[in-house]
């Protein structure tokens, strides 16, 4: 940035279509002098994201995770969009839910198996 600029230089990092669904992502500079391809036009609250998921956009257009819990109720974030891409299975992003609704499959299909058939009756002797 130039001393007589008045404003941060934006880094810019443009659009690409993502190979597995064809949707525009956002490419996006990190702090750490990498690259995110994040979710465009889309800003949750970032209370509503998993801390290790929530990308925060900083005044020079670069984002960082923002693991802050519990984070400002009025804070928004960006999401990758590997998230949610629907061409690509979610990850596992709370390994005891995923569990969770693994044991809660298992269950619903003890519920709804039929019930079973009653021991049969016993002859009389015909004798």
């Amino acid at each position: 940035m130039g001393l007589l600029e008045r404003e941060p230089r934006r880094l810019g990092g443009g659009q690409s279509r993502c190979p597995d669904c064809g949707l525009l992502q956002d490419r996006v500079p990190t702090l750490e002098q990498d690259w995110v391809l994040l979710e465009p036009d889309m800003n949750p609250l970032a209370h509503t994201v998993p801390a290790e998921h929530r990308w925060i956009e900083l005044s020079d257009g670069r984002v960082t995770v923002y693991e802050v819990c519990p984070p400002d109720q009025s804070q928004r974030c960006r999401v990758e969009h590997r998230l949610a891409c629907p061409a690509r299975p979610l990850p596992d992003l709370w390994p005891w839910l995923t569990s969770l609704r693994g044991e809660n499959a298992r269950r619903v299909e003890r519920q709804n198996d039929p019930e079973p058939p009653p021991p049969p009756e016993e002859w009389p002797d015909a004798g």
